[in-house]
Formats: C-alpha cells, structure tokens, sequence
C-alpha cells in the first residue's frame, strides 16, 4: 500500500483494514503515525454503522504495536481501556502514548488526537463517535437483526422446500419399490374371478392348504392375502358375508387415533404411542393401494376457550409429528370468521376458532371385499356363508398332544358338510374369538370383551361435503365425529360395553345421545330433530383386555397374536386401520409355530381390486363411453375402481335420450341394477349382501333401502334362479334385518311412541280437513284409492306399488288402510320432529294446496250466466 494512503483502503473491507493495520511500520515518523491513527477514527473514512468492525480494526493495529512495545506495555494500555470502558478514540489516544513512551504524559497524546479528530467532524456527529463501547447503534443493531431473520427465515424456507422434494422423492422410490415388489410376485393372478361354487369345489377337493383363514372379515381377509402372496396354499371361510360383522360397521376413518396419543402422552404409555405410529403408517398405505376407495378427509376442531387452542394445537401437530413425512397434509389453525365460513352450521357463541388437521376416509365394507376379491385373484379359496362347524385334530407323533389339522365345514346355502384340512389355522373372527378359542379348549380363558359402537346417518346438508366436526370431550368424557360421507352425514360413536351377538341392535337411548352431543356443537338455527335419523346401526369392537374389566373407555385397540398348545393362531382385537400390518404379524407367527416354507411379507404397496388403472377422471370416461349420468359415473369409479367399466358394460338402454343407459334403484341415489348383477359376480348370495354390503343403500337410507328391495330380489331372483318361495322368504329376511338392525323400527316406533295426540284444537281441526279431501266418503280412513283419485285430479301420477310403500309407513296396524287417528299420531310425530320425511304427509299437504289454489269456477268462466 504505496505511502500508506489511508483512502486508498477499501472501506467496506475489515479485511483490508486489518491488513493495513499490520502493515504499518512503526520506525515512521511520529507526524506520519499520528496521521494514520486520526485518518482511521474518522467516520468519513469508513461506512456509517460498522463500528464493529473498526474496533476489529483497532485491535489488529494493537496487536501490531505489541511486537514494538512488548506485551507488558500493551498488556497495561488494554486493560486501563477496558476498566474504563472508554471510547474508540481514547484506545487510539492510549496505543499512541504507548508508541512513543517518551510523551511525558498520556494526556498529552490523548487531547491531541481527541482535538484533531473531534475538530473535522460536525458537532451532531460527535456526540455519536464518542458513544461508550457497550452501546450499539440502532441501524446496526437492525441490521444485525435482519440478517438473522433472513437467515432463519432463508433456512426454514429450504427446509419445506428440501422436504417436499423429499416427501416426493420417497414416494417415487416407494412407487417404484412397489412396482419391482410385484414383478417379483412369483403368484399367479385371475383375470377371471372364480364363481362360489368354484371356491367351493376348490375348497372340498384341496387335499392340504397351509394356512385356513376362519372370518372374512378386514383382518381375515388380510391375513388370506398375506398368505397367499407368500406362496402358501390359501383358504378362508365366513359364515355370514364378507365385512358382515364389524368391518363394515365402522366409523369410515382410517386414523391413527388422536385420542390415543393424547392418552399416550398424557399416561406416558410408549404401547399407545407406538399403536398411533404404526397406524399412521398404515394409513398412508391403505390410501395407497385403494385410491378409488378412501381420501384424505379434514376434520375441524372448533375451540371454545381460549386456553384451549394452544393446547388442541400442540396435540395435533404432535399428530403430524409422529407421522413424519406420511402426514397427509399439515393442520392450521382457523380464525373464527374462516371456520364459520367453512363449516357454517356450528355454533357461534363463544367460539375461539378452529383448528383443521387431516385424517383418512373409507369405504369400509367395498375395502374390505377389495381385499378378499385380491385375495382370490391371487388364488386364495374363499367362501362367504360357510360356517366351522368344529375343528379337526390330530395327535402330534412325537409329542403325543392334540394339533389342529382343519375344521369340518358346512356351506349354509345348501347345508352341505365337508372338511377343510390345513397345516395351520388363523383365528380372525373379530367379535366371536374366544368362540371358536373354546371350540379349540373349552377351559380358554376370554380374551375379548365387547364394546357397542353406535352411529346414526342423517340428510348431508348437517355437514359440508368436504369437512368432519371433531367433539374432543363430550358429556361423558367419549369422543364424537361428525362427517361427510357419501353425501350424507356420519355421526358416532357411542362405546358401552354389550354382549356379542350376531345382530347387535342401536338403542335408541345411544341414538338419543349422539343427537345431543350434535345439537351442542351446531347452531341453535339448525334444528336437530329425531325424525332427520335416516339410519342406524350397531358395531362390536372386539377389545383386548382383561375380562374382569368393565371399562371399555380406557382399553387400548391394540391387538394380540397367540398360539394355542394345538397350534391354532388367533389374531384379536386391532383397527380397521392396522388390518394389514396385524395380518402380517399374525402370518409371521404362523409361519414360525409350524415351519412352512413361506416367502417374506408382499403387501406393502400391493394394489387392491380396482386400483390398477384408476384415475381422478375415470368418470369421465364413464360418460362418454357409455352415456352414463354424471352422479352415476361418478359413483362407479369411486367404488369400483377400474373395474366400473364392467359395471357400466352390463347396465341396460333406459330407452331415454339421457341417460342412455343405467337405470337407477331408486332415483336419490346413484346406485343402478346392473350393480346387483355385478354384486353377485362379487359372490353376493342375498338381498342383504347387496343393500348393505356390495352397496351402501341400507346403511345410508333405510327407507330408500327398502323401497328398492322389489326389484333388488327380483333381479337376483332371475339371475340364480330363485323359487317365488325364495324370493318372497328374501324380502322378508332383508325387511326384518333393516328393521332390526338399521334403525329402521326404531324410526317406526317414533308413530306409535306415545298414544297421546299433542295437538291443539284447531290443528286438528286442519288436519282432519286435510284428510276429508281423500276420505271423500267420510269412511274414516283411507285407502290407495282414495290418494289415486285425489292425485288424479291434480295430475300427479304415482306408481300404485309406491302407494302402497307410501301408505304401509303410517299404517300401524297392517290393515291396509290408513285411520283417522293413524293420520292424526303422523301429524303429531311430525310436529314434535320425531318424524321429518313421511311422504305421506307431504303428499297430502302438497294436494291440499294445489286443490285450495283452484278455488270454485267463477260464472263468467264456466260459460253461464246472463
């Protein structure tokens, strides 16, 4: 640095500064040493707010002037500066007397520098260049401050965006990984699925399965999957239908549970914790491998204290946590305007906000066949209606102990009996484990105990089409969801302990609940009324605990896998969720209790019926292939998959412009007749397979489900050639399990609850008028006939079969014909909110009303007068 020109430093340098600084030579002149020094203090020399950096400067040109002093001398300089926590310009002032120890005095040095530097610089700046060391400029401080936050910021914008390509990249491995896991299957797949009575004979003449599977339910027909895509020879009997028990009784979440880990962090139980893992896990792949059966669902959590929300958050994003880079999407929080605006039913008053995270939703019983249909395609030999009549045994000849080798069978349609033998059985009954345990040893021990969970289905406009309702605490410390789902509204569930039973029963007392833990959620507004139940029903939970336990709140779903002493494999307890990792561990235990020769576990990522081929907008084909309606379209593929092209294929012309083809059951809803034949293909043995199991009719309307049932039984009856004496007995059965186990006499005893009319004087004075339009005759009652004329009058046209089903729904005592005072306990019912949609009543007040408007004919245009 030629003559050490101080200007000629790069002022924004502390590095060319503090290369300066050593490279001063102290043999100099003092005039020239001086010069630097007061240069180097001046702020015109160096950028405003880097004071840091000068005194980095300073530092450096101190340690220069060490190598002259000697460290004692410097040594004593800095420690006096840093006694007296003195400015930049007394530390200069001190390394100058300290240069030239000959200075009779420091002072002297120090009132120099100080009148030189001070004398260029403008008074307001002085005040600011003798500021204390320990003290920072603003500026600089907000720069300082800025700079971190960009760099935090800067940071955690990477970190998203590092992990959404991470997120995406793993499911493009996984992806991949899937696609080399099934060409690696080394099993057979069925284009053609087998008929029953192929599976039937399959299962008679098999000299040997490895492994029989008894219960068709989720963990039944994931354990026959497993089993069979190992390349163990494969069997599986239900005595009733597929998913007939608890698998299609659910709640339609697949879900990690938010309440177990609130109670697993909570209690510390690492078991709970690990469960909400695993589940979480499996949630992501069940969306995986059934996308045409169950989506991503947000569910909303209003908040009503304000202590609340951070802690509700806490636990949710703990949720999101814990499933790691499988989280479907990240909860948020929701001011109070944004949740009424998503969900504007709920309840105003007091409301906080919301909190949103995402669960999964599901088709429950169309999965849980999916599974069994795969299952069978793989070469699995399954059979819904054939039920274990007893188990085979055999003595072990080395240990001389009893082993299970089978079971003897019988097939309920035709009641024929056979054997079924197998080196290893699995026990996945659900509900009736410890039934088929004691068949195994009638000294067992009960390892299960029941729990009732009930839900009722009310019209979709309780909910929005895209969104559940979470009540984290309700009255008696439970929770209840409130969802969407096929265009209705799930609520539920109740969890009280109950008996097995085959038929389990909704007491209206749980329905009466689960309408007041709604009404405490939803705005007063919006009437919650008795009458809005469309449907009912009843779950068993097949909970591991200890018998002697009557609290069902507390147990954990988590599941069990043992051996018997004769070698029968039992899988209890569990989720809906976790089917495919129970089954998997239940065939690992399997393998290892009887040596069979099995490869490793195949159904990560393994697609289920339907999945291969699906798209978001398969429907569209639908429509434009085959003319179908939109709804329909719809409809198909999201519970057909690939597959409703089949569907579609075996739909007949409607003779109508629009649709082409696709005759609907009945016209709310967008289930079509080629459906039932497609259900039978689906080995759908009764009517009741098909309104409640192959479709959803009868869980989601009993009366739509009903109303369908004539041709439902009609189709069927044609297609597998049943006697009218069957087809009349099929009709009955199906009534009798709508009106058992639906809720369906439930929704009937609401007419006939109380005897008393609660209406006042002149309401019954309009009713009965109302009903003296039809009772033309004044007989006291009406029958088909009467309705048929009046709505000839008005032209309203009504096939005469509906009539009937529209009159049988008040008629209390089956006599054909609707009384007085039937009509009269309708109107009441209807008045208190136990009953909302009797077609009935509408019927008759919407021609009532048409009849009021026409009036009497005036002369002028009757053609008389004078």
């Amino acid at each position: 640095m030629k003559g050490h020109q101080w200007h000629q430093v790069n002022p924004r340098s502390p590095c060319a500064f503090a290369r300066y600084a050593r490279s001063i030579h102290l043999s100099i002149a003092e005039r020239r040493i001086k010069r630097q020094l007061v240069a180097l203090l001046s702020l015109s020399h160096y950028p405003e707010g880097r004071g840091g950096w000068r005194r980095l400067v300073l530092c450096n040109l101190a340690l220069a002037l060490r190598q002259q002093l000697g460290a004692a001398s410097a040594r004593t300089r800095l420690d006096e500066f840093n006694r007296a926590q003195r400015s930049d310009w007394l530390f200069a002032a001190s390394l100058y007397a300290a240069l030239f120890p000959g200075c009779s005095c420091q002072t002297q040095a120090t009132a120099q520098i100080t009148t030189d530097v001070l004398s260029r610089r403008p008074a307001s700046l002085r005040a600011r260049f003798i500021q204390p060391q320990n003290k920072k400029s603003w500026p600089m401080a907000f720069r300082k401050a800025l700079k971190k936050t960009a760099i935090i910021g800067g940071g955690a914008v990477a970190t998203v965006f590092g992990l959404s390509h991470l997120i995406e990249y793993r499911k493009t491995q996984a992806q991949l990984a899937h696609v080399a896991a099934e060409a690696e299957l080394k099993v057979p797949y069925a284009d053609e699925l087998p008929s029953r009575q192929a599976q039937l004979t399959a299962l008679k003449t098999t000299e040997e399965f490895d492994v029989l599977v008894v219960g068709g339910g989720a963990t039944g027909a994931g354990c026959a999957l497993d089993a069979v895509t190992r390349n163990l020879k494969t069997a599986l009997v239900e005595r009733s239908d597929f998913s007939s028990g608890t698998s299609s009784r659910s709640t339609k979440l697949i879900h990690g549970g938010v309440r177990y880990l609130q109670k697993a962090i909570m209690q510390l139980d690492y078991e709970q914790y690990m469960m909400v893992k695993e589940a979480l896990h499996e949630r992501a792949n069940l969306l995986e491998i059934a996308p045409h059966l169950s989506a991503p669902l947000p569910i909303m959590l209003p908040v009503y204290k304000w202590w609340q929300l951070p802690y509700y958050w806490a636990g949710i994003k703990m949720y999101d946590l814990v499933a790691g880079i499988q989280c479907l999407k990240s909860s948020y929080v929701l001011s109070k305007t944004k949740a009424l605006e998503l969900f504007p039913m709920l309840k105003k008053d007091k409301l906080v906000g919301a909190i949103v995270y995402y669960d999964g939703q599901h088709n429950d019983a169309r999965m849980n066949l999916a599974i069994a249909v795969t299952a069978a395609r793989y070469g699995a030999a399954i059979a819904n209606y054939t039920e274990v009549v007893h188990l085979l045994k055999t003595k072990d000849p080395q240990t001389g102990k009893e082993k299970v080798c089978g079971a003897r069978c019988r097939d309920v349609i035709t009641g024929q009996e056979f054997d079924v033998k197998a080196k290893c059985v699995i026990n996945a009954t659900g509900p009736f484990t410890d039934s088929l345990r004691k068949m195994d040893n009638q000294e067992t021990s009960n390892i299960c105990q029941p729990s009732a969970g009930v839900h009722i289905v009310m019209p979709g406009y309780y909910s929005p089409d895209n969104m559940g309702l979470l009540d984290p605490a309700t009255s008696d410390g439970r929770v209840i969801f409130f969802l969407p789902w096929e265009k209705m509204t799930i609520a539920g569930t109740t969890d009280t302990p109950t008996s097995v039973t085959a038929h389990p029963i909704p007491g209206e007392d749980d329905i009466n609940f689960i309408l007041r833990e709604v009404r405490n959620y939803l705005s007063a507004d919006v009437e919650v009324r008795r009458g809005d139940v469309l449907a009912a029903w009843s779950g068993i939970r097949p909970l591991v605990t200890d018998p002697n336990s009557k609290d069902t709140q507390s147990i954990c779903r988590n599941h069990i896998v043992s051996t018997s002493e004769s070698g029968m494999v039992t899988i209890a307890g569990g989720k809906w969720t976790t089917y495919r990792s129970m089954a998997e561990e239940t065939l690992d235990a399997a393998i290892k209790a009887h040596g069979l020769s099995a490869e490793s576990c195949k159904t990560v990522g393994l697609m289920l019926e339907g999945a291969k081929g699906w798209t978001p907008t398969l429907y569209i084909r639908l429509v434009q292939d085959y003319g179908l309606e939109i709804e329909v379209a719809q409809h198909l593929a999201s519970t057909y998959g690939a597959k409703a092209f089949d569907v579609a294929k075996m739909a007949q012309v409607t003779g109508q412009r629009w649709p082409i083809v696709g005759k609907r059951l009945v016209s709310e809803f967008p289930y079509i007749e080629s459906e039932v034949l497609y259900a039978i293909k689906e080995y759908a043995c009764t009517a009741i397979d098909v309104i409640a199991r192959r479709t959803r009719l009868g869980f989601l309307n009993v009366q739509a489900a009903d109303e369908s049932l004539p041709r439902i039984v009609q189709i069927m009856g044609k297609e597998l050639d049943w006697s009218q004496e069957k087809r009349t007995a099929e009709l009955e059965a199906a009534r009798k399990f709508l009106y058992q186990e639906m809720g369906y006499r439930s929704r009937s005893e609401q007419l006939t609850k109380t005897s008393d009319i609660n209406l006042d004087y002149q309401e019954v004075v309009r009713y009965k008028k109302r009903f003296h339009k039809f009772d033309k005759e004044s007989k006291g009652f009406i029958t088909t006939v009467d309705v048929q004329q009046v709505l000839d009058s008005i032209n309203v046209h009504i096939d005469e079969n509906a009539l009937h089903e529209i009159l049988n729904e008040v008629d209390l005592n089956k006599n054909g014909q609707v009384e007085i005072d039937e009509f009269l306990q309708l109107m009441c019912a209807v008045k208190k909110g136990q009953v909302s949609d009797s077609r009935l009543a509408i019927l008759m007040k919407t021609a009532e009303e048409t009849l009021d408007k026409r009036g009497p004919v005036t002369v002028d245009r009757s053609g008389g007068g004078v």
